[in-house]
């Protein structure tokens, strides 16, 4: 069975639990998104929702936001194929929830209303729309990178069931999602978005539950005989538990995996998404308990992510997953298959399907935010428009972004979904988390300081990228019969987020402002207190 679902297409039975499994799944979240919808046009509730809920749940609607189809494929694969290696990468993918904790949750929520350039805009009072201009700008790139890296993974998926898919089935594969997103933030915002967070995020705990208890029992709960059995398939022998697979073979491939590291441990406090779920909770209490939720969600989720990634080398092996996928993505659909047959891997399918639809949609939300509040209500009109034009804008944004990220998903539908994703976390850590960070903590921190952050973190993440091995020189590049790659990492963020935070202390050092710092000093005990 494993063997035969590697080498190509499924059966029209066997795609039809999947099929229906998530017919059910859209059906229940579009009913719910419709009936929690903002009736009356207020902006509060369009952005941030009610605000009443409880701690645990939006623990579970962080942890949906967080963890997306990269995760649940990627990772797996990559545990799968390089073992040590890829469980290392894991703990970067758990710990940049640590510095949220840490460090910006509770400020950010002090201080900002709907969106980060409400926060930077409270500091920088005297220059308002260029800052929430450049942050609206960063903010959009981010996103749409994020949200065409989930439609890529759509089509990843869809050629998991059906082979590689033709150029239509694609075209009606992303555009079909992608529509979906829109549907959920246009109609819903975030009150739709939040309940298919937390639908996606209980189906996530139960599904990976199930499968990580089924592998453990195959090896009668013995972490040394699951191991044991992984490095024997793996086709590496004890090289698969030590590291160098993939990150260690050469320096230059140390370092990316730093880069990498780096990249996703700042990256997830400076993700769109993340800050405006930040805000949404009605205290600091009630803030700090859902992120402690979040911290330990996603840890389960990683650590079961692990023991899937080591089961399938053990149970399937990683010949077979290669034969299927060479990137390691249809290893977690293969377990599913060779564990708990076809029940499970049909509860996968839908997992993963309702993964990328609860990621789009609240990445699709975060970037109308942005375009309506900051660029158009603030920076273009001033602030001269009330609520029920704001949400008509940011309706309408959330259908402009969506039909912008269908656009790019079908020219790029061949990228890797992963570096996309990668690619949005390097750009979030190099403009947005220097200019969160200073804007928080540095009392001499100026507007022109957060310009040379946003736009310099962004124009150095964008152009080390295109001058990557990512763009051309590698037979997986996007352009392999080019050669102008001089940067030789494919990720920039171990340049890039050194270089943001250098920009920001340049801009604001050379900057003939000085530094408001009675206002600071007022901002400062709103960021600890709460208290406007």
């Amino acid at each position: 069975m494993v063997t035969a679902y590697a080498a190509g297409a499924m059966s029209l039975s066997q795609l039809r639990l999947p099929l229906v499994l998530f017919l059910v799944f859209l059906a229940v979240t579009m009913f719910t998104a419709i009936i929690t919808s903002p009736h009356r046009d207020e902006l509060g509730e369009f952005y941030l929702g009610s605000r009443r809920l409880s701690p645990l749940r939006y623990g579970m609607a962080m942890c949906g936001d967080y963890i997306s189809a990269a995760t649940l494929l990627g990772s797996t694969g990559l545990v799968c194929l390089t073992g040590y290696d890829g469980l290392l990468y894991l703990v970067g993918t758990a710990i940049g929830w640590i510095m949220v904790l840490l460090l910006i949750a509770e400020p950010l929520r002090n201080t900002g209303l709907f969106t980060l350039g409400d926060t930077v805009a409270l500091r920088m009072r005297d220059a308002q729309r260029p800052v929430r201009l450049a942050v609206g700008i960063c903010a959009l790139v981010v996103s749409v990178l994020y949200l065409v890296a989930q439609l890529v993974a759509s089509v990843a998926l869809l050629a998991q069931f059906t082979g590689m898919p033709g150029s239509a089935a694609r075209a009606l594969c992303v555009t079909t999602v992608g529509c979906l997103v829109v549907f959920y933030v246009a109609v819903g915002g975030m009150p739709g978005t939040t309940f298919i967070q937390i639908a996606k995020t209980v189906l996530l705990v139960v599904v990976v539950a199930v499968a990580v208890v089924l592998v453990l029992t195959h090896f009668t709960w013995s972490g040394d005989d699951l191991l044991g059995a992984a490095a024997a398939n793996s086709g590496h022998g004890d090289a698969y538990l030590r590291p160098g697979l993939r990150f260690g073979a050469s320096t230059v491939s140390k370092l990316d995996f730093f880069s990498l590291a780096l990249s996703m441990a700042l990256g997830v406090g400076g993700l769109p998404h993340i800050v405006m779920r930040l805000l949404s909770p009605a205290g600091t209490r009630q803030l700090r308990t859902a992120v402690l939720w979040t911290v330990g969600l996603v840890g389960a989720v990683c650590l079961a992510v692990g023991i899937l990634g080591l089961g399938t080398a053990a149970i399937v092996g990683t010949d077979n997953v290669r034969a299927g996928d060479s990137t390691g993505n249809s290893a977690v659909l293969l377990l599913a298959q060779s564990v708990g047959g076809t029940l499970l891997m049909a509860a996968f399918s839908c997992l993963v399907f309702a993964t990328i639809l609860s990621v789009a949609a609240g990445v699709t939300l975060a970037a109308a935010s942005a375009l309506a509040h900051d660029v158009y209500a603030h920076a273009l009109r001033q602030g001269r428009v009330n609520d029920r034009q704001e949400v008509a804008v940011a309706r309408v944004s959330a259908g402009a972004v969506g039909v912008l990220g269908i656009l790019i998903a079908l020219l790029a539908w061949d990228w890797n979904a992963a570096s996309l994703a990668f690619l949005a976390f390097a750009i979030a850590a190099s403009s947005m988390v220097p200019t969160i960070l200073y804007t928080l903590f540095w009392s001499r921190f100026t507007a022109r300081g957060a310009l040379f952050a946003l736009y310099g973190g962004l124009g150095c993440s964008l152009l080390l990228v295109v001058f990557s091995p990512l763009v051309s020189s590698t037979p997986a590049s996007l352009l392999p019969s080019a050669d102008f790659a001089w940067f030789p990492l494919q990720n920039p963020g171990i340049v890039s987020v050194p270089a943001g935070f250098l920009l920001g202390w340049l801009g604001t050092v050379t900057s003939s402002r000085t530094a408001d710092h009675a206002g600071y000093q007022e901002f400062e005990e709103r960021c600890l207190t709460g208290v406007e």
